[in-house]
């Protein structure tokens, strides 16, 4: 196993703290309820922010603005947290109905939500849709799937944490076990001793590349310009997993992919192990359905997967991904044709659509 450098206390501190689960999730129905900090950057952000997601050693939480800016912060330029927006009252009413799901023994049925928000069905649903991305059934759903991983986490039966957790019975949890954890409850409760990921860092003439493979299939490719970031940006996504570094065998899988990214056309016909909310795997696998050559705006792919108003949260979407030019974010771009940001930078984005254009 290749050694890994520890992690500084910061980060556990940081990573323990629920609301950093809220800032990977870029929760919208989180914004007003805190705002963080990067230290390396000197900015502040709503938790909803597009931007690139800051490493947990380098963020402080704040419960207002004014904690933020007297901690030296400013505002960040893209999510604009200093300003308020048209939505504020609608996401205030969201956050709430929120609270009431996670909260909940069982799931509140759609009327009792939007009753207790002072909307109608309706309207209730609409909005939900539109700050979160999800309907409030699917809110629901990834709720109740974070209950049971952190039951398991804590209980000594799997069999406790299903029930208490919300399942109605084992056996359905079971038929979905692997989409909601990765791997089975047993092992998942073992803390993910046994689940094995392999990886290589390789070089591209995109710069450094990470490609990363579960029992499931490639689970990570990352760009950058520092191999050693790479790797603590791979612990720090599978923290309890066992990080492996690849042999010769796996050195041609690495090969595979970089062929993928001086050739796009070719295709990458290799199993994926994809792991996101339900909102970000519709998303994603609409981005896999723009071929080599197109290109799509965030406002196309909201459009296809049925929700038209969500494009902030295709945005946060596609700046979640993790399996770089195999799930082609790169091919989104602004309503004029415009690039706009890349998680791994827009000359990188600006050089794969210039190949894909001359294939």
């Amino acid at each position: 196993m290749k050694a890994l450098q520890p992690k500084p206390a910061s980060a556990t501190a940081t990573r323990r703290d629920p609301r950093w689960r809220k800032l990977l999730a870029r929760d919208p129905s989180s914004d007003g309820e805190f705002y963080y900090g990067v230290k390396t950057t000197g900015v502040y952000c709503r938790p909803s922010c597009a931007s690139r997601l800051p490493r947990p050693e380098n963020v402080a939480f704040y419960a207002n603005v004014e904690s933020a800016r007297r901690a030296g912060f400013r505002a960040c330029k893209r999510c604009r947290p200093d300003q308020a927006t048209r939505a504020t009252p609608h996401v205030e009413k969201i956050a709430r109905a929120c609270r009431m799901i996670e909260g909940a023994s069982r799931t509140p049925k759609l009327a009792e939500l939007a009753a207790a928000v002072g909307l109608s069905p309706y309207h209730f649903h609409r909005t939900f849709r539109t700050v979160t991305g999800l309907t409030p059934r699917k809110y629901a759903l990834a709720q109740r799937a974070r209950r049971v991983r952190s039951q398991l986490e804590r209980k000594r039966s799997v069999t406790d944490a299903i029930f208490d957790a919300g399942y109605g019975s084992s056996g359905r949890f079971y038929e979905k076990s692997d989409e909601v954890l990765g791997m089975t409850p047993s092992m998942f409760r073992a803390g993910g001793t046994n689940n094995d990921i392999r990886f290589a860092v390789g070089e591209c003439s995109l710069g450094s590349i990470l490609v990363a493979r579960s029992g499931r299939g490639i689970c990570a490719i990352l760009f950058g310009d520092d191999p050693q970031v790479l790797t603590q940006d791979l612990q720090d996504r599978f923290p309890k997993a066992n990080l492996i570094g690849g042999d010769r065998d796996f050195e041609k899988l690495v090969a595979r992919v970089v062929a993928l990214v001086e050739a796009p056309a070719i295709g990458l016909d290799l199993p994926l192990d994809v792991r996101g909310t339900a909102f970000q795997q519709r998303v994603w696998q609409a981005l896999r359905k723009v071929r080599p050559g197109e290109t799509a705006s965030y406002s196309d792919i909201a459009k296809r997967i049925g929700a038209p108003k969500a494009v902030r949260a295709v945005a946060q979407a596609c700046a979640a991904n993790a399996l770089a030019v195999a799930i082609p974010c790169h091919r989104v771009v602004r309503n004029d044709g415009a690039l706009s940001g890349y998680r791994w930078g827009v000359e990188r984005k600006r050089t794969l659509l210039q190949r894909e254009a001359q294939a």
